[in-house]
């Protein structure tokens, strides 16, 4: 049986060429994986028979507190701004508060399609999270 920890966090490691998207986030969610298949029938048989077509995109979504140095998140939407596309690879993995592994997942070619920056304002004491969501073809 496994024991939930609370204080975890995950640490995110994903470089490109001339790009890299590290740190710790507090929820990472879109850690999934979808195929489609193609349903062909023969005549005479009582079972369909499935054919891999494609996978399909999903959404990978990390958010965190603000960064306060080198925004590496910044520095990937302006080379997108710019046309130049950079594909992403690399680990994310769950760490409990002891900074102990608990689980890696790995990601293939995602690419930087929003980022949310942290609504700022002096009169609540929140914390100012900004939000990332990252196309990719599922997690291994």
């Amino acid at each position: 049986m496994s024991s939930y920890v609370s204080g975890s966090y995950f640490d995110v490691a994903l470089v490109g060429v001339g790009a890299a998207l590290m740190g710790r986030f507090t929820s990472v969610s879109g850690l999934n994986m979808e195929v489609e298949y193609e349903v062909y029938n023969e005549g005479g048989l009582n079972y369909p028979r499935f054919f891999f077509k494609e996978t399909k995109p999903q959404v990978l979504v990390l958010e965190q507190g603000v960064v306060t140095d080198v925004d590496a998140a910044s520095l990937l939407m302006n080379m997108c701004i710019l046309g130049m596309s950079i594909p992403l690879a690399g680990t994310i993995t769950l760490k409990d508060s002891f900074g102990e592994t608990q689980r890696i997942w790995s990601i293939v070619g995602a690419y930087l399609q929003k980022y949310i920056g942290p609504e700022l304002n002096s009169n609540q004491a929140a914390l100012a999270v900004s939000r990332m969501e990252l196309i990719y073809n599922g997690c291994c």
